[in-house]
């Protein structure tokens, strides 16, 4: 028996050794090869600022110690190799680092040499003018690595072997064999030695505390998990590390993770320079929030730390998505700065001209003309107002009374209220389509057929047309206005329906408008359910196209 334990223990501790040494070599090389890495990204990021700086002249008397330099253009020609001739090298914009670095600014590869039995190190860096720069390094396998060392392993293995078989018999003939007997699920069923009887008490005692702490952790884990599983806001956990300890799936949505992120660092999920800065001050006992932009969201972030013992034990994450808020509070400010930008001119304007009048230095044949400048000026603060008015009633109010109108007719008014109009300029109005019904507000419906034939008319051409158009479907009612006019350009007809908008500022001053008439257009068409599609080319004409769907 006491041979069989003796055998047992020193093959085993012949595989722990030598599992030993593997992974020690393991360890040595991966560690090497990590160091080997880093000091060639540091050498290169060196190259890099030395060529951006110097260019050419930087490769004069430079000593390169082993490391392969080669400098490419950014088509992978090679403009300078430090060990080979660049006029005969082949063009390298194939190589995988060199791909990387063209695409991302930074790329690296190792390839395998089975003649020269070593691993090549590349690592290629873009510089700002476009060219590349790459570094590379030979890397020795493991067996050249082990045979370096063999002597001294060699030497400890032998003392190791002899330690073993040492402790190997005395273990067996002394100690192995009734502690190999020892029933450790029931310690105090065990006829050991009467001094590790305590031992025996000990581990029994703190099996059944920590049977019982487990269970109680299972429990309030659960629990935790069950109450932060059902907040709508982002909550992150960290500890004194700033290593995440947990989150909820609102935060892993937010976040675009899963749970394997437990353990990670929350700067590896989110890069971010403010929250960086938010969760330094939280590990040093500070509160914070702040608010960041991620992917077309916006986010509040408060952050929060956990005192124990008046030290940061971790710190508390919550993300509140803001984005609406943000954007209305943009929307607003944008929207109060245009207002008084557009009702900053023609005061200036009534100013100037009535301090003129009031200092009677304008001759009697001027002051009809000045005056007519006020009156004008003094209209279009009067139709801005108003269409800020009605534009703030559309946003305010909830729900609107629908009644049965009809269409056509609404346009015929629409286009006799604009006839003297556009009789000044030449233009034909004209009406097609029958007396069509559909379920909407007046008031709106007259506004958005008005606003737009008022622009087929300002934005035309002397002598053009303005073409109405109703026409339904078995889906939908279709309401067509068409010009002959200036038309809009393609990259400017997804912005022509924001506030104060204008795709010729210089026109739309000559003719006037307060650039809100589209806005309310697509605020009152919104009510209605509707959709308006925009067709146009410059200098040809205008197509605008308003879809009413027949069943809401």
């Amino acid at each position: 028996m006491i041979k069989k334990i003796f055998r047992s223990t020193l093959f085993s501790n012949f595989m722990v050794l030598l599992a030993s040494l593997t992974l020690i070599m393991g360890v040595l090389y991966k560690y090497f090869t990590q160091v080997q890495i880093e000091q060639l990204q540091t050498q290169t990021a060196l190259v890099a600022k030395g060529l951006s700086a110097e260019g050419q002249d930087y490769f004069d008397g430079l000593k390169t110690a082993g490391i392969r330099i080669t400098w490419l253009d950014n088509t992978g020609m090679v403009l300078y190799d430090s060990k080979y001739d660049a006029k005969i090298m082949e063009n390298h914009g194939e190589r995988q680092e060199i791909k990387d670095a063209l695409e991302t600014g930074y790329g690296e590869s190792r390839r395998y040499s089975s003649t020269l039995t070593q691993t090549s190190l590349y690592i290629a860096q873009r510089l700002d003018n476009g060219t590349v720069v790459r570094l590379s390094v030979a890397q020795h396998s493991v067996v050249l690595l082990l045979l370096g060392i063999l002597p001294m392993l060699l030497l400890i293995a032998v003392v190791v072997v002899a330690l073993s078989i040492l402790v190997a018999k005395y273990t067996a003939k002394r100690l192995v064999q009734p502690l190999n007997q020892l029933n450790l699920d029931a310690p105090l069923e065990n006829p050991a030695y009467e001094e590790i009887s305590p031992l025996l008490r000990r581990i029994d005692h703190q099996q059944k505390e920590l049977a019982s702490q487990e269970q109680l952790l299972l429990q309030r884990k659960g629990e935790f998990e069950t109450i932060i599983s059902k907040i709508r806001e982002g909550m992150v956990l960290l500890d004194n590390y700033g290593q995440i300890i947990s989150m909820n799936p609102a935060a892993q949505s937010l976040l675009q993770t899963d749970a394997d992120s437990i353990g990670k660092e929350i700067l590896e999920l989110v890069r971010n320079l403010q929250l960086h800065q938010l969760i330094q001050s939280g590990l040093k006992g500070d509160k914070g929030e702040g608010v960041f932009a991620m992917e077309q969201m916006t986010y509040k972030v408060l952050v929060r730390p956990v005192l124990s013992e008046e030290q940061v034990s971790g710190l508390v994450l919550l993300f509140f998505d803001v984005t609406e808020q943000w954007q209305v509070e943009q929307m607003r400010r944008e929207f109060t700065a245009n207002v008084s930008h557009e009702l900053k001119t023609p005061l200036h304007i009534i100013s100037g001209y009535s301090e003129m009048l009031r200092s009677q230095f304008v001759s009697d044949g001027d002051v009809q003309v000045f005056a007519q400048k006020i009156h004008t000026e003094a209209q279009r603060m009067v139709q801005l107002v108003e269409d800020v008015i009605h534009l703030s009633l559309l946003d305010e109010t909830p729900q609107i009374i629908m009644e049965e109108v009809d269409l056509y007719q609404l346009a015929s008014e629409s286009l006799e209220s604009l006839s003297g109009k556009a009789s000044q300029k030449q233009i034909d109005l004209h009406l097609k389509g029958e007396a069509t019904s559909l379920e909407g507000n007046r008031a709106l419906l007259s506004s958005v057929i008005y606003n737009l034939c008022d622009n087929a008319i300002t934005y035309n051409h002397p002598k053009g047309d303005v073409f109405v158009t109703i026409e339904k479907t078995d889906q939908d009612i279709i309401l067509e206005i068409k010009d002959t006019g200036i038309g809009i350009p393609k990259e400017e007809e997804d912005r022509i329906f924001e506030r104060f908008y204008r795709v010729d500022k210089s026109r739309s001053k000559k003719v006037g408008g307060t650039g809100l008439g589209l806005s309310i257009v697509k605020h009152a068409l919104k009510c209605h359910g509707a959709t308006i599609q925009v067709d146009s080319q410059v200098n040809q004409g205008t197509a605008m196209t308003v879809i009413f769907p027949r069943e809401k």
